[in-house]
C-alpha cells in the first residue's frame, strides 16, 4: 500500500480519434523493419535478377528486335525490368505478411490492436508500396548505369505510374494472402496469375508486334498498361495512350482498394 499522503498517479486509456494514427505508423514501421531484416534477400536479390535478364536479353537479341522508332532494345527492356521487379515486391511484401501471419498462427496480433479495416488497409498496402518503390529505385540505378539509360524523359508520369502500380499489386497482394492459408496455395497464385500477368505485359517485347487479335488480348492486362505508362515517363516511348492508362488504373485501385476494405471488414479467412 502507498502512504496515504503520496497517491500513485492515474493512468488513463489512450485516447484515440477516428484513425489511429500511432497504430498506423507502428503497423506502417513494422512492414517495413519486416523486409529491411532480410535486405540481402528482398532488395538485392530481386535487382541481381533483373540484371540476369538484361544480360540474357541483350546478348540473345541485341539490336535484332526492330522497334518502331529506333529505340534501341536494351533502352527499351530496362523501364519493362524495373516495373516489373516493383510489382513483384509490393505483390510479395503484403501477400507473404499476412500469409506467414496465419501459418505462424499470429495473425492475432495483426486482429487484435485498435485498428480499423481502413487503417489496416493503408498499412499493409503502403509497406507492400515502399518496398517495391526501394527495389525499383535500387533496379533503375544498377540497369540505368549497365544499359547506359539517363534520367526520365517525363518524370512526374513515371512517378505516376510507379505509385498506381505499386499500390494495385500491393492490393492484390492483400487479397491473395488473405484468400491462402498455407504456402502452397500462395506459391499457386503467385505462379499460375502473378508471374504470367508480369511476363505477358509487353515487359520483354512491344505489344505492336503481336498479330492480332493477341495483341488486343494483350492490352487487357492491367500490368501491361503500368508497364507501357512506366516505360512512356522513362523513355518517353510506349504503346497504348497514356491517359487511357492511367485512368483505367486509377479506377482498377478504387475498385481493388474497396475490395479489400469490405473483406477486411467481414473478416473471412481471417477470423474463421
Amino acid at each position: 500500500m502507498a502512504p496515504a499522503g503520496n497517491k500513485l498517479p492515474v493512468i488513463r486509456p489512450i485516447q484515440i480519434d477516428q484513425i489511429n494514427w500511432i497504430g498506423l505508423q507502428t503497423l506502417y514501421l513494422r512492414e517495413v523493419q519486416r523486409f529491411m531484416k532480410v535486405a540481402l534477400q528482398t532488395l538485392a536479390a530481386p535487382v541481381i535478377t533483373s540484371i540476369l535478364f538484361l544480360m540474357v536479353f541483350s546478348v540473345a537479341i541485341g539490336n535484332r528486335a526492330g522497334l518502331s522508332g529506333g529505340v534501341d532494345f536494351v533502352t527499351f527492356l530496362i523501364p519493362g525490368l524495373v516495373m516489373m521487379t516493383v510489382l513483384q515486391n509490393a505483390f510479395a511484401n503484403t501477400s507473404s505478411s499476412i500469409v506467414v501471419s496465419k501459418v505462424q498462427g499470429n495473425i492475432v496480433d495483426l486482429l487484435m490492436p485498435p485498428l480499423g479495416p481502413g487503417e489496416l488497409l493503408v498499412g499493409l498496402a503502403a509497406g507492400g508500396m515502399t518496398r517495391g518503390i526501394m527495389v525499383g529505385i535500387v533496379a533503375a540505378a544498377s540497369l540505368g548505369i549497365l544499359g547506359g539509360v539517363g534520367l526520365p524523359s517525363q518524370p512526374l508520369v513515371a512517378l505516376a505510374f510507379l505509385f498506381l502500380g505499386s499500390l494495385l499489386m500491393s492490393l492484390a497482394g492483400i487479397l491473395a494472402g488473405i484468400k491462402a492459408n498455407k504456402f502452397d496455395e500462395m506459391a499457386a497464385i503467385t505462379n499460375f496469375v502473378i508471374q504470367p500477368l508480369a511476363f505477358l505485359s509487353g515487359t520483354f517485347y512491344s505489344v505492336n508486334r503481336l498479330p492480332a487479335p493477341f495483341d488486343t488480348i494483350a492490352t487487357l492486362n492491367p500490368v501491361f498498361y503500368v508497364i507501357d505508362g512506366f516505360r512512356y515517363g522513362m523513355i518517353g516511348v510506349s504503346d497504348r495512350s497514356i491517359l487511357i492508362g492511367l485512368a483505367g488504373l486509377a479506377v482498377l485501385n478504387l475498385v481493388l482498394g474497396y475490395v479489400c476494405y469490405r473483406v477486411l471488414c467481414s473478416g473471412w479467412r481471417l477470423k474463421s
